[in-house]
């Protein structure tokens, strides 16, 4: 075995360290590891998902890097600052990936409103990402980001920390972005949020290759259902994604393995 192996087996648990409030955030991150991998939009130990400390405004949890998402657990999550000092190392040598520092600090320096981000690298949100025309509004769950989806060129990967202001300019006011030519990226008040909302746009994107992918006219939406369908997603009008699906898929996890949980 591995002294790596055998560190990460051994991780100190940290439930009686940390805040109750940083406590449950690690269980949520932890949780939506183990489920990004149970839908298939894990990529090995590469991406990665995040989230703001609640009572440390500029701290952030995040994957020490090497390790599988359905290895993931609330105590092996390094706690780094918006500058990329790591606070907190489990035992073992996996520590901060440079793109996943670039990318997250980016986001929680410009929003004080995210709380949670998730960034994927599947083969549908890839290859809409290599499409000039991007996301279309073909089904009703790509409605939901229909005009509150932000794009990001690419140009390189995200290992300059010079690419953070651009980056957080591209996403703007909203909570999702394809990033051109690499995947997608989405961010919410919740990690709960931030999850269902990469489930969603994972899901138009898987719909939209296979139709494209059909070499047959696609049926396209009229513009005046688009606008009303995009009315009636309004975050103003919809109920806030997650919350109430946030608990279902927990229940599902604990079925299949609690472990997240330590």
């Amino acid at each position: 075995m591995s002294s790596q192996t055998a560190s990460l087996r051994n991780v100190k648990p940290l439930r009686a360290e940390v805040s109750a409030a940083e406590w449950q955030t690690r269980i949520d991150l932890a949780a939506a590891y183990r489920l990004c991998d149970l839908y298939g939009m894990s990529d090995m130990i590469y991406t990665h998902i995040s989230a703001r400390v609640p009572d440390e405004p500029r701290h952030f949890l995040i994957n020490p890097h090497g390790m599988l998402f359905d290895e993931i657990t609330a105590s092996c999550l390094l706690k780094v600052d918006l500058d990329g000092t790591v606070l907190y190392q489990p035992g073992g040598e996996y520590g901060l990936q440079i793109a996943g520092h670039v990318i997250h600090s980016a986001l929680y320096r410009a929003r004080p409103d995210v709380k949670a981000a998730m960034h994927t690298h599947t083969t549908a949100g890839m290859a809409v990402s290599a499409l000039e025309c991007g996301l279309l509004p073909l089904t009703q769950t790509a409605l939901r980001f229909h005009g509150r989806l932000a794009y990001h060129d690419f140009d390189g990967p995200e290992r300059d920390l010079g690419e953070r202001d651009r980056l957080a300019q591209d996403l703007g006011p909203h909570n999702s972005m394809i990033l051109r030519n690499h995947g997608l990226l989405t961010v919410g008040p919740t990690v709960a949020e931030a999850f269902t909302a990469m489930y969603g746009l994972e899901r138009s994107c898987q719909a939209q290759v296979v139709a494209m992918a059909c070499n047959t006219p696609l049926n396209e939406l009229s513009e005046t259902v688009v606008e009303k369908t995009v009315g009636m997603y309004a975050p103003s009008v919809v109920r806030r994604y997650g919350l109430l699906e946030w608990p279902a898929l927990l229940r599902r996890l604990d079925r299949q393995d609690p472990s997240f949980r330590d």
